[in-house]
């Protein structure tokens, strides 16, 4: 009986470890050979719509992140108008913005869902609106009454939801914008 014996050649060795990872911005440095790659959103724009970034640059921490993204919350107990996104344009240039919503009644235990399609100039001083946003609507029975707006306050974007007299309605709202400018 034979043994087989394989030397040390260069097929053998393990894989090399990389010891640096070049993002979009920064390097992300391995501790004790694990990066942490992480999953988040920015309200920053970015044409391609992703970015990669070393956080804090030459950390252990690579993050992916997906960007021109707006998101936010809001609970109504009446039929009053509250903000569910607020967007703040710092630089001048168009902002287009696609919107789903969603909206469950707690006291009714409907729900209802939304499409707001709309587009706003910002001036550097304030947001104007480019004609009149597109809705979609799916409403279950007694959600008819509750209803979404794409509107501007000063400089301000305001994703809106107006609610039910009698019913607390939970909403949630994430966009998405693309901008051109000068």
């Amino acid at each position: 009986m034979s043994q087989f014996f394989q030397g040390v050649t260069a097929g053998s060795l393990p894989p090399v470890v990389p010891t640096s990872f070049v993002t979009d911005d920064g390097t992300a440095i391995p501790a004790a050979n694990i990066l942490n790659v992480n999953g988040v959103d920015s309200r920053e724009n970015n044409a391609n719509g992703i970015i990669t970034r070393a956080n804090p640059d030459l950390s252990d921490n690579l993050e992916v992140i997906i960007t021109n993204r707006l998101q936010g919350t809001a609970t109504t107990t009446d039929a009053t108008s509250v903000a569910i996104i607020t967007f703040t344009p710092t630089v001048v240039g168009t902002y287009t913005i696609e919107t789903r919503i969603a909206a469950y009644n707690t006291t009714l235990s409907t729900g209802a869902g939304y499409s707001l399609f709309g587009t706003a100039r910002f001036d550097g001083v304030n947001s104007n609106l480019c004609g009149t946003a597109d809705r979609i609507v799916n409403e279950e029975a007694g959600m008819e009454n509750v209803s979404t707006t794409f509107s501007v306050s000063g400089a301000n974007i305001l994703i809106n939801a107006v609610g039910l007299v009698g019913s607390t309605i939970n909403w949630s709202a994430v966009s998405l914008y693309t901008y051109v400018g000068v």
